[in-house]
């Protein structure tokens, strides 16, 4: 059974740093595409980041050169380095799994397995 963790979340202000994670059991993590999305209330559920089995990365435009997305494979662990934090950066940050191939790794309907989220508020 695949189990997805999130931890880091929390409270910062504007221009500070976090670091997600997202622990990863039940399955050949190596073998399966991970990702970030994020959901604020009222709106979509939105990719943030995405990393293949080759380290293959894509980034959506509104967080590039801010935020960096990592895997370690020995510790079936997602990580999500965010840094120069906007209040736009608020919301629910979900990590998610999948095994297939796709031309869209930011798409929320290419990946099967979620995690419950972890919050992250960014204040002015």
């Amino acid at each position: 059974q695949v189990q997805l963790v999130e931890s880091g979340g929390g409270s910062v202000q504007a221009g500070g740093s976090l670091r997600l994670s997202c622990a990863a059991s039940g399955y050949s993590y190596g073998a399966y595409r991970m990702a970030w999305f994020r959901q604020s209330p009222g709106k979509d559920r939105e990719g943030v980041a995405a990393i293949n089995t080759d380290s293959n990365k894509s980034y959506a435009d509104s967080v590039k050169g801010r935020f960096t997305i990592s895997r370690d494979n020995a510790k079936n662990t997602l990580y999500l380095q965010m840094s120069s934090l906007k209040p736009e950066d608020t919301g629910m940050y979900y990590c998610a799994a999948d095994s297939t191939w796709t031309q869209y790794p930011l798409n929320r309907d290419r990946y099967g397995y979620w995690g419950q989220g972890t919050q992250v508020t960014v204040s002015s």
